[in-house]
């Protein structure tokens, strides 16, 4: 008689004579040792490639067929059950996102209503509101925002300098008022990118969005006999805007012109600092 090889599960290794009752199931196409397996060790198996995740496919790591899984039939109840978590599952991103930008959007709004108030004053603001059309304010009032940090984003401080660096040695005006700043430079250093700053986009966010309050705190403090609230704040902001610049621009240029005369000393002889080689090596320990 032709002897039947023994089985052997490719999960857990044992054969039909360690457990004589247990389920064998051939899943896939393999031939050979990996051909059958246990039904409780594949299950268990199929447990852990699926994560939680009952629907997920799963393939055989050795000839990559997928399983073929069956689950018993349920009732009506758990069908509508089951498509209504399935669906509210796929619908909660788009959920979120319309929450996240609705936020967004009335947080723009109250921010503009605030604003308005704040420049025209408490009650003319509320006035010009109550009168104008809601649907210009649904449009309107969240469109403030945008139109300060579009605003803060024009670096205009930058071309400033370079008209000052390009003309300032004609103008002999600028030599008598700031004397050292605008004469020749030994060589042009380089120049970063505004796009290097890490912090760019955080302060152009708060700074634009704090604009309109300085401007307002400017204009009482510089022009407090000016009676119009809106002129008043005005006038604030582009004093605000001007003296910040100007002190940018100085700033700037004072940076520049230090590293124009940036100088690479020649390293001093040992002969001359026996103790620097030491005490060099004393620093690299210390740092290691």
């Amino acid at each position: 008689m032709r002897r039947v090889p023994c089985r052997s599960c490719w999960v857990c290794f044992a054969t039909d004579e360690d457990d004589r009752a247990a389920e064998w199931v051939r899943p896939c196409r393999c031939r050979g040792s990996t051909k059958w397996v246990h039904q409780t060790c594949l299950q268990r198996w199929v447990d852990e490639k699926q994560k939680g995740n009952g629907t997920a496919v799963v393939a055989c790591p050795q000839c990559n067929a997928e399983y073929l899984i069956m689950f018993p039939k349920h009732g009506p109840v758990v069908y509508i059950l089951d498509l209504a978590d399935r669906m509210i599952y796929k619908a909660c991103p788009f959920a979120a996102a319309g929450i996240m930008v609705g936020s967004i959007y009335w947080t723009a709004v109250t921010y503009g209503a605030v604003t308005v108030m704040q420049v025209l004053g408490h009650k003319e603001g509320l006035d010009m509101m109550e009168r104008a059309d809601p649907l210009f304010l649904l449009i309107g009032l969240p469109t403030i925002p945008i139109i300060l940090i579009l605003g803060k984003m024009i670096r205009w401080e930058d071309y400033v300098l370079k008209l000052w660096r390009k003309y300032s040695s004609k103008l002999y005006i600028l030599n008598y008022i700031f004397p050292g700043v605008c004469g020749p430079v030994p060589r042009i250093p380089a120049e970063t990118s505004p796009l290097a700053d890490h912090v760019s986009a955080t302060r152009i966010l708060c700074g634009a969005l704090v604009f309109p309050t300085i401007a307002t705190v400017v204009g009482k403090l510089m022009f407090s006999r000016v009676n119009s609230n809106l002129q008043r704040t005005i006038l604030g902001g582009i004093a605000f805007v001007a003296i910040k610049g100007a002190f940018k621009v100085y700033f700037k240029q004072q940076q520049y012109l230090r590293q124009a005369h940036r100088r690479i000393l020649n390293a001093p002889n040992e002969q001359d600092h026996p103790s620097l080689p030491q005490a060099a090596g004393n620093q690299l320990g210390e740092a290691q």
